[in-house]
């Protein structure tokens, strides 16, 4: 069953879709799951292939689109503002907690990729979220500071300026998470599998959702960049953690990032690594896929 929720996020509202189980027990109240999507992610997409599996497996599963992306409300549109998205998080556990059906006590969280840090990042101070799992996690400011050739300062100097010129001119500027298309790919030199996969992902009719516009306000990158989804994560995210990995390491640094979080967390409970598994295969490959929820389906009956 698919349950269309609008949260309220103070003055906007959020759009959300809620999986739930077929034979769903009213008298018996459900654990649930937020999941914490990739960056440049719809609710329709990545989401959406972990939630219904979730929730096919007995476990409701909640999710939104990211406040100024999607159908969800927020202006300027396509900002991609880390600390906004964990709030958004906290908002859905708000929405989650007054379901009828839903067992307030039993609320967990599932980040993929830049929402696997995302959703580390909420968990240290929203003690509401009763365990984390991840798929191929990213922390995403310590991506943009190594994507940054000429370093981070230099990168805050450019932006800096770029803001300046578009308080003057009353235009804002937006730049692509990926080349639109393999053949803008190859023109810009990027050949490599892992961008050529996420293209074939977001950019076709495999993936690709008419509300994910594949843009990005480019003053988020000055919040990316000063961003960290780990600070502080070895002290005050308690919770237990589930961390799920793709095997052929790519460019993406989910797999390091990943093994980086196994162990600076205080409670890590599972740690698999699915074999021949590329980074964005696993947002929708079934085997790989159906793998991690049967993975994920244990470690969240067993911490719920």
């Amino acid at each position: 069953m698919l349950q269309h929720l609008t949260i309220p996020r103070g003055p906007i509202n959020l759009a959300a879709n809620l999986h739930l189980p077929d034979n769903a027990d009213s008298s018996a109240p459900l654990p649930a799951v937020v999941l914490s999507t990739p960056g440049s992610s719809v609710k329709e997409q990545i989401g959406a292939n972990y939630a219904s599996r979730l929730a096919a497996h007995g476990i409701a599963a909640l999710v939104l689109d990211p406040a100024h992306q999607g159908q969800s409300q927020g202006e300027p549109r396509d900002l991609e503002d880390p600390y906004r998205r964990g709030e958004d998080i906290s908002y859905a556990i708000d929405a989650l907690t007054t379901t009828p059906g839903i067992d307030p006590q039993r609320i967990g969280v599932l980040g993929i990729c830049a929402g696997g840090g995302y959703a580390v990042h909420t968990a240290r101070t929203d003690h509401r979220i009763k365990a984390v799992g991840t798929v191929v996690p990213v922390n995403i400011g310590h991506a943009f500071r190594s994507f940054s050739p000429d370093g981070p300062a230099a990168a805050l100097d450019a932006l800096a300026d770029a803001r300046t010129e578009e308080a003057r001119s009353g235009e804002t500027t937006r730049v692509n998470w990926l080349p639109d298309t393999l053949e803008d790919a190859a023109a810009a030199g990027l050949t490599d599998i892992d961008t050529t996969q996420a293209i074939t992902y977001y950019r076709t009719e495999r993936g690709g959702n008419e509300h994910s516009t594949n843009r990005r306000l480019l003053r988020s990158d000055s919040l990316l960049l000063g961003y960290d989804a780990f600070h502080l994560a070895d002290q005050l995210m308690t919770q237990p953690l589930q961390v799920i990995l793709a095997g052929r390491i790519g460019n993406t640094g989910s797999y390091n990032t990943g093994m980086q979080l196994w162990k600076l967390a205080p409670n890590p409970v599972d740690l698999m690594v699915i074999d021949d598994a590329g980074h964005y295969e696993m947002y929708d490959e079934p085997a790989y896929v159906d793998a991690a929820v049967e993975r994920l389906t244990s470690f969240y009956a067993n911490n719920l």
